[in-house]
């Protein structure tokens, strides 16, 4: 083969060959008999996208797209349970995911990563510090995080009350795609006088988190609501963002990201005004420029 001087976009022709000899779409046995799917894109720093509950990596498609673009490398990957995961029967709590975690950045060989969790995978974060040190870790980003504790306790007493997610949790044993369907709503902050996500978008997510088992749905519920990392904010030891809206009716920023702020020691805090939880859709262009903003600073 020849070889040409290259402009810039020959350049960017042969980072975007070389990526192609990855495998792009695989499969990681984490443990005997659990493999995690995950889809591995672009060239770069490496960014580990963990999903919220329930859906899966495609809830992604708008942040891998311009993290690529920006020359990052972007790791999505389903949870075990979720997605095209396998689904056991066990292994929902959150020293088996932050180990389903550590398994995915060892076996890929990553080093210098941002981990970045939304919802329910801001505990997964949080949790690889305490129980893993960190390593191989950058940065953090923690967006419409369930950390520090959402559950009302005697030491957290603005937390949401247990007969809550007793309902809820008797609301998917009755009937999963019912409760999944009104979820979406609070999720995207749909009403009566505000629409922010189409109804045939409501119907893909609700899709994506029927495709859950429910075993799995019910077992992470019963994780991210009552899991108390308190204890453990200090541990994450890196420059690390974190993002809420203020209208998030599902994690309320009061009990969660407000206090996260004061315990994270080297943080940046954004608040989005009159956001819900569901960010990575409803305020997708300013939540990416604030993540690419974050990841070359």
């Amino acid at each position: 083969m020849e070889e040409n001087q290259t402009s810039g976009n020959e350049s960017s022709r042969n980072d975007s060959f070389s990526t192609s000899k990855r495998e792009t779409d695989r499969y990681i046995e984490t443990e005997l008999n659990v493999k995690l799917y995950l889809k591995d894109y672009g060239q770069g720093k490496p960014v580990i996208l963990i999903h919220g509950w329930p859906l899966s990596n495609e809830m992604w498609e708008h942040q891998i797209d311009a993290l690529v673009e920006n020359n990052f490398r972007v790791i999505a990957y389903d949870r075990r349970g979720f997605g095209k995961s396998s689904q056991p029967w066990n292994g929902y709590d959150y020293d088996t995911l932050a180990d389903d975690l550590k398994a995915i950045i060892d076996q890929l060989e990553l080093d210098e990563v941002t981990l970045v969790g939304f919802s329910m995978g801001g505990g997964e974060v949080v949790r690889y510090f305490s129980r893993h040190g960190g390593k191989n870790i950058a940065k953090a980003i923690l967006i419409s995080s369930v950390t520090p504790h959402l559950l009302k306790t005697d030491s957290n007493p603005a937390g949401v009350p247990q007969e809550k997610y007793d309902a809820m949790a008797e609301q998917i044993k009755e009937d999963r795609i019912s409760f999944l369907d009104g979820f979406g709503k609070t999720f995207f902050g749909v009403s009566f006088i505000s629409k922010p996500v189409s109804t045939p978008l409501l119907d893909y997510y609700r899709m994506l988190g029927s495709l859950a088992s429910p075993r799995a749905t019910l077992e992470c519920a019963k994780s991210f609501s009552t899991t108390d990392f308190s204890r453990e904010m200090a541990s994450v030891n890196v420059p690390t963002l974190i993002i809420h809206g203020d209208e998030d009716k599902t994690v309320p920023i009061e009990i969660t990201s407000e206090i996260a702020t004061k315990l994270i020691p080297d943080n940046i805090f954004i608040i989005y005004d009159g956001a819900p939880h569901g960010l990575f859709y409803v305020e997708k262009e300013k939540l990416n420029r604030d993540l690419i903003k974050f990841l070359n600073s």
